[in-house]
């Protein structure tokens, strides 16, 4: 089969990469968010369509011959294109299997509630066409799908969401890191679904994969060769470091979380999105009550804290 099965497309900035079986789907503004590069990986027997972001959305379709769709995690940029496989089952990890079900499970995976789940879910239909597959089935750490001559391992890398999942193709070499995406924004664990420390294993657990290639799903696409990947992946890790520094720095005076919240560090002053303040809010309780866990940051009345002398 042929393994780039692709209709006729807008051209794109940059050319879709094709490695062996694998052909990744290049957004037209090179994969930053809310584009993201899906990935089409075909063997003798079946061709699999991975995160059907929007830029399949906007091909309408990732090509012919698609059997079976896989999703990294369930979040809004990685659902768009699933509109256009009906017929295809659909798997995604156990942990986020509500979130690819329907809206109402998607919007469980972020935490939203009241005026903002309402408006969230519909900026969610309108922009990235979600409508839910509740057929949708499960996979988990280590299961394998032979597309004949070609197998997908899947790889669970929490801490983005429960289920969130990177995929090792063979004999490709391709590791598809998802949204572990090595960007200077580093990690996003701003969700009720999120977990600091278990987006730090996961970056650790990504180290231990041996693979030629590593593929995320935005803006870097794909980096060739191990040393470099671990490079870019120390620097994206990093960016946790720098934040709980600048948290502590912050702390240097008591302030409670509120006052954590307007000061933003996560996303720079001059973004705008509904979900700032509550992805705010969720990364900078993570990180106090680890702090406070540590011994570096104590809890004071009226629900302030302050760092540690």
């Amino acid at each position: 089969m042929d393994p780039s099965p692709l209709r006729d497309k807008p051209a794109s900035t940059t050319p879709d990469r094709v490695i062996g079986g694998v052909t990744i789907l290049t957004a037209k503004n090179g994969g930053k968010y809310p584009y993201g590069n899906a990935l089409v990986v075909a063997g003798r027997d079946e061709t699999v369509l991975v995160d059907p972001s929007l830029t399949v959305f906007e091909r309408g379709g990732a090509g012919v011959g698609i059997d079976r769709v896989l999703i990294s995690h369930a979040h809004e940029d990685h659902l768009p294109g699933l509109q256009f496989y009906q017929d295809q089952p659909v798997h995604v990890h156990e942990a986020d299997l509500v979130g690819v079900q329907s809206l109402d499970g998607l919007m469980a995976v972020y935490g939203y509630t009241g005026e903002l789940a309402a408006n969230w879910g519909q900026q969610l239909v309108e922009e990235f066409h979600i409508s839910g597959r509740p057929d949708a089935v499960t996979f988990t750490d280590g299961d394998r799908f032979d597309l004949g001559g070609r197998t997908m391992t899947v790889v669970h890398l929490p801490g983005h969401t429960r289920g969130h999942c990177g995929f090792l193709i063979e004999p490709d070499g391709v590791f598809y890191v998802a949204d572990v995406d090595l960007t200077g924004f580093g990690p996003y664990y701003g969700d009720a679904w999120s977990d600091l420390e278990s987006f730090e294993w996961s970056i650790q657990r990504c180290r231990e994969i041996d693979a030629r290639y590593f593929a995320t799903f935005h803006q870097k696409g794909v980096i060739e060769g191990r040393a470099e990947f671990l490079q870019l992946l120390d620097s994206f890790g990093d960016v946790i470091r720098r934040r709980e520094d600048a948290l502590l720095a912050f702390l240097s005076e008591p302030h409670d979380l509120a006052e954590m919240i307007a000061h933003r560090f996560i996303y720079r002053p001059h973004v705008v999105a509904m979900f700032i303040d509550e992805v705010e809010r969720r990364s900078a309780e993570l990180h106090v009550a680890r702090l406070v866990a540590d011994g570096r940051v104590h809890s004071l009345e009226g629900g302030h804290f302050v760092a540690a002398s």
